[in-house]
Protein backbone atom coordinates (compact mmCIF):
# COMPACT_ATOMS: atom_id res chain seq x y z
CA UNK A 1 0.00 0.00 0.00
CA UNK A 2 1.31 3.40 -0.67
CA UNK A 3 1.87 5.94 2.03
CA UNK A 4 0.62 9.32 1.02
CA UNK A 5 -0.35 11.50 3.36
CA UNK A 6 -3.69 14.02 3.11
CA UNK A 7 -1.80 17.04 2.51
CA UNK A 8 -0.37 15.88 -0.35
CA UNK A 9 -3.77 14.47 -1.94
CA UNK A 10 -4.94 17.72 -1.32
CA UNK A 11 -2.61 19.36 -2.48
CA UNK A 12 -2.50 17.32 -5.80
CA UNK A 13 -6.52 17.72 -6.47
CA UNK A 14 -6.53 21.71 -5.87
CA UNK A 15 -6.77 22.32 -9.86
CA UNK A 16 -9.39 21.90 -12.21
CA UNK A 17 -7.44 19.72 -14.74
CA UNK A 18 -5.58 17.49 -12.11
CA UNK A 19 -9.41 16.85 -10.47
CA UNK A 20 -11.24 16.09 -12.77
CA UNK A 21 -8.73 13.74 -14.69
CA UNK A 22 -8.89 11.88 -11.21
CA UNK A 23 -12.57 11.21 -11.03
CA UNK A 24 -12.43 10.65 -15.16
CA UNK A 25 -10.43 7.54 -13.97
CA UNK A 26 -11.94 6.49 -10.96
CA UNK A 27 -15.57 6.43 -13.39
CA UNK A 28 -13.78 4.78 -16.32
CA UNK A 29 -10.49 3.23 -14.77
CA UNK A 30 -8.04 3.42 -17.12
CA UNK A 31 -7.98 6.05 -19.88
CA UNK A 32 -5.48 7.34 -22.71
CA UNK A 33 -4.08 10.90 -22.46
CA UNK A 34 -5.81 11.63 -25.67
CA UNK A 35 -8.99 10.57 -24.07
CA UNK A 36 -8.36 12.89 -21.41
CA UNK A 37 -7.53 15.87 -23.39
CA UNK A 38 -10.81 15.34 -25.61
CA UNK A 39 -13.06 15.29 -22.90
CA UNK A 40 -11.05 18.31 -20.20
CA UNK A 41 -9.97 20.35 -23.90
CA UNK A 42 -6.76 21.60 -22.72
CA UNK A 43 -3.59 21.04 -24.56
CA UNK A 44 -1.76 17.61 -25.09
CA UNK A 45 1.28 18.69 -22.82
CA UNK A 46 -0.76 20.51 -20.44
CA UNK A 47 -2.69 17.12 -19.40
CA UNK A 48 0.38 15.59 -19.40
CA UNK A 49 1.73 18.10 -17.08
CA UNK A 50 -0.93 17.47 -14.70
CA UNK A 51 -0.87 13.56 -15.02
CA UNK A 52 2.94 13.79 -14.14
CA UNK A 53 1.98 15.85 -11.20
CA UNK A 54 -0.49 13.41 -9.77
CA UNK A 55 1.93 10.50 -10.54
CA UNK A 56 4.56 12.15 -8.72
CA UNK A 57 1.64 12.31 -6.05
CA UNK A 58 0.74 8.61 -5.86
CA UNK A 59 -2.81 8.99 -7.29
CA UNK A 60 -2.25 7.43 -10.65
CA UNK A 61 0.06 5.51 -12.41
CA UNK A 62 0.64 4.90 -16.31
CA UNK A 63 1.78 2.39 -18.40
CA UNK A 64 2.46 2.39 -22.25
CA UNK A 65 0.80 0.61 -25.01
CA UNK A 66 2.20 1.11 -28.72
CA UNK A 67 2.06 4.83 -28.95
CA UNK A 68 -0.43 5.43 -26.43
CA UNK A 69 -0.10 6.67 -22.62
CA UNK A 70 -2.72 5.22 -19.97
CA UNK A 71 -3.37 5.91 -16.62
CA UNK A 72 -5.38 4.37 -14.01
CA UNK A 73 -5.99 4.64 -10.07
CA UNK A 74 -3.25 2.96 -8.84
CA UNK A 75 -4.50 -0.41 -7.02
CA UNK A 76 -2.91 -0.04 -3.91
CA UNK A 77 -3.89 3.25 -2.97
CA UNK A 78 -5.24 4.22 0.24
CA UNK A 79 -8.64 2.89 1.27
CA UNK A 80 -9.19 6.33 3.11
CA UNK A 81 -8.00 7.91 -0.13
CA UNK A 82 -10.50 6.00 -2.45
CA UNK A 83 -13.40 6.60 -0.17
CA UNK A 84 -12.76 10.22 -0.26
CA UNK A 85 -12.16 10.66 -4.20
CA UNK A 86 -15.81 8.11 -4.21
CA UNK A 87 -17.47 10.48 -1.59
CA UNK A 88 -16.37 13.74 -4.07
CA UNK A 89 -17.39 11.68 -7.04
CA UNK A 90 -20.56 10.83 -5.89
CA UNK A 91 -21.04 14.42 -4.93
CA UNK A 92 -20.35 16.15 -8.12
CA UNK A 93 -21.16 13.89 -10.79
CA UNK A 94 -24.85 15.94 -11.50
CA UNK A 95 -22.72 19.40 -11.42
CA UNK A 96 -20.77 20.92 -14.38
CA UNK A 97 -18.24 19.72 -15.87
CA UNK A 98 -18.30 16.42 -14.37
CA UNK A 99 -21.66 15.23 -15.73
CA UNK A 100 -20.70 16.82 -19.09
CA UNK A 101 -17.03 15.11 -19.14
CA UNK A 102 -18.67 11.74 -18.69
CA UNK A 103 -20.92 11.88 -21.96
CA UNK A 104 -18.59 13.67 -23.96
CA UNK A 105 -15.64 10.71 -23.23
CA UNK A 106 -19.06 8.27 -24.27
CA UNK A 107 -19.45 10.47 -27.09
CA UNK A 108 -15.90 10.30 -28.46
CA UNK A 109 -14.74 9.01 -31.98
CA UNK A 110 -11.63 7.39 -32.45
CA UNK A 111 -10.85 6.14 -29.16
CA UNK A 112 -8.10 3.77 -28.37
CA UNK A 113 -8.88 0.23 -29.39
CA UNK A 114 -9.82 1.84 -32.64
CA UNK A 115 -7.30 2.04 -35.35
CA UNK A 116 -6.23 5.62 -34.03
CA UNK A 117 -6.79 8.28 -31.16
CA UNK A 118 -8.43 11.63 -31.98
Amino acid sequence: MLNINPETVLSALDNSTRFRCVLLLLKHGELCVCELTHVIGASQPNISRNLAQLREAGLVTDRREGQWIYYQIPPDLPEWVIRMLQAVALGSEKTEPFQSDHKTLAAMPGRPGANRCA
